[in-house]
């Protein structure tokens, strides 16, 4: 029940009706028994340099962050943690103190989803795409002790100025471009696939993967960050090839998981979001 005690947290993104964070963070303090509740709010680029403002005039406890806001928040910010610093984008607020700090969860997210499944210490990785989801999750791995990277684009200019920026703000070197055409050549030099583009995503769930699957086994580990579909034709194809495959759901919850701590200090289960994720992916 909300009372006047009960203490809020948001969303902000433009737009926000498609994101199930509100369902999945307000039943874990149902299941929680905690006095908070979630909602989503619709801001306006325009109106973005006033949110923190607001948030601190209104005790708003957090915010997590979506598109287009990521990158543009920042300069309104009080503090920024160094992860999010390096990776230029913010996901998650923390509001303590008067204090506004922004914080981005999408890498830990990711890792998180890996270790699961898989050690990612001295493996090679081939993240496909050079966006902000890639960009947050190479960040995050280079911390865990991989062996090397390649990064697969349609355009190599991105893809460069992904790895210039990871070459001038960490000691990691083992990186290198490769073109979306000449990966699945080199997919029997790595271990782990990750596909951080929106190739495959509902509704356009039937085209062909990203990069070509055949030579995809049981010695490497897939991950998709798309959600919708669950399983996406890279993840079906590279099932079908006996490579373990994890869906975007696994980051989604993750990554939500940490945020959930930032605001919170507590730890929600993962069942406690997993279930309701599910269930609104599936109808």
């Amino acid at each position: 029940m909300i009372t006047a005690k009960t203490k809020l947290i948001g969303l902000i993104g433009h737009p926000v009706g498609h994101s199930f964070s509100p369902q999945i963070h307000n039943n874990a303090y149902k299941q929680m028994d905690m006095n908070y509740v979630y909602l989503a709010f619709d801001i306006d680029p325009d109106d973005i340099e006033n949110i923190i403002d607001s948030a601190k005039v209104l005790n708003i406890q957090g915010f997590n962050v979506t598109i287009p806001h990521k990158t543009a928040v920042i300069p309104y910010l009080d503090e920024i943690d160094e992860t999010a610093k390096k990776i230029g984008a913010v996901n998650t607020i923390q509001f303590r103190d008067g204090i506004a700090k922004g914080f981005n969860t999408d890498g830990m997210g990711a890792v998180m989803s890996l270790q699961n499944y898989t050690d990612v210490e001295n493996k090679d990785v081939l993240i496909i795409g050079a966006g902000g989801a890639a960009k947050a999750i190479a960040f995050t791995l280079i911390n865990y002790n991989i062996k090397s990277m390649k990064i697969a684009n349609r355009s190599r200019e991105n893809a460069d100025v992904l790895i210039n920026n990871l070459k001038d703000q960490t000691e990691f070197s083992n990186i290198e471009y490769v073109s979306l055409t000449d990966a699945s050549d080199l997919i029997d030099d790595v271990d782990i696939i990750i596909n951080t583009t929106p190739i495959g995503m509902y509704p356009n769930v039937d085209v062909e993967p990203p990069i070509k699957t055949d030579k995809i086994s049981s010695k490497h580990t897939v991950m998709d960050i798309i959600y919708n579909p669950l399983k996406t034709n890279l993840l079906k194809q590279a099932q079908a090839n006996g490579a373990t495959v994890i869906d975007g759901t696994q980051m989604l919850i993750n990554q939500a998981i940490e945020s959930f701590k930032i605001f919170t200090d507590k730890t929600p289960k993962y069942e406690y979001m997993e279930k309701v994720l599910l269930r609104e992916l599936q109808g």
